[in-house]
């Protein structure tokens, strides 16, 4: 691939303390932040510098995950549970107390909603009974991340215990995968969008690439200098995106596995702390990310015609 440009196109700012949790809407158009603060707001990217309040909780938030199916919001309440949100009529629909530990991560798939803990158990709640359906510990080690494969119906679990597993959904949540390699915790994970390989980031700053069909590790990269916190890829899969925890964003190809461009404070006025997560928005194609800062960046990506 040729260069690429970087254009930061906007700062958005409202949020009180480091902002924790990113996810993008079932219409793309829109976002959700959420925050050590505990307010999660929601973002239109055709009207992007004000922010509206969905949600005021009295813990942090570190995760969200929209439904697409139903247009809820499922709002991670640390210590204490989750909190679905219908996004059509602006209210709170029901909550339900699940644990007192932290929510790092969260995932939903048809009638169920998948909770990552602190304390590495998976909780599956179901969404029409709106009750606990299985409790599946995994380690005695944090969940940190999630990530379903559609087409498969894998979920990918990145933890503590710097391990990664996959279950199987289409096989009452069967183990059927444990990758192990990273030497600290797993942060981040993603399938590619077609599904073809899994990418995974950690907190000893490796990117790990592994083929899936049957899973075993193709690649690793020394990608950051500190911690990676998260990654996205872009909608046709050519690119993707890490963030770390040494302020830095970093533009991938995805078939070279070769670093394209590095966002940072210094050469495009990013962040200047820790960067917890990264979307590519799948409205805009742009790139947006979510600091300790308090802040949010939106990230025009281009490729460079010279």
């Amino acid at each position: 691939m040729s260069k690429i440009q970087v254009i930061k196109s906007h700062t958005l700012t409202g949020h009180n303390d480091c902002i924790y949790a990113l996810a993008e809407g079932s219409d793309p158009r829109f976002f959700y932040t959420g925050a050590g603060d505990g307010m999660v707001v929601e973002w239109d990217l055709d009207n992007p510098k004000d922010g509206k309040l969905i949600a005021k909780l009295p813990n942090s938030v570190y995760s969200l995950a929209v439904d697409k199916q139903r247009n809820y919001l499922v709002i991670g309440h640390n210590f204490e549970g989750i909190h679905l949100i219908d996004l059509q009529e602006n209210k709170e629909l029901w909550s339900i107390r699940l644990t007192d530990q932290a929510i790092f991560d969260i995932q939903v798939l048809g009638d169920e909603v998948f909770v990552g803990t602190g304390d590495g158990v998976l909780i599956v709640v179901d969404i029409p009974s709106k009750s606990i359906k299985k409790h599946i510990k995994l380690s005695s080690k944090s969940i940190r991340v999630m990530d379903i494969a559609l087409g498969k119906r894998h979920l990918a679990i990145g933890l503590s215990d710097h391990s990664i597993k996959i279950l199987d959904l289409a096989n009452e949540y069967q183990p059927i995968g444990n990758l192990t390699g990273h030497a600290n915790s797993v942060f981040a994970l993603r399938s590619s969008p077609d599904e073809k390989i899994l990418v995974s980031g950690a907190r000893d700053a490796h990117l790990k690439f592994w083929s899936v069909d049957p899973y075993a590790l193709s690649e690793d990269i020394v990608a950051h200098m500190y911690a990676i916190n998260y990654l996205s890829f872009k909608e046709d899969g050519s690119m993707l995106v890490t963030c770390s925890m040494d302020k830095s964003i970093k533009v991938w190809d995805t078939e070279e596995r070769k670093l394209l461009k590095v966002i940072d404070k210094a050469r495009n006025a990013g962040h200047g702390t820790s960067i917890n997560k990264v979307v590519w928005s799948s409205y805009t194609q742009e790139v947006i990310s979510v600091s300790d800062d308090r802040s949010i960046s939106i990230w025009n990506i281009e490729p460079q015609h010279t």
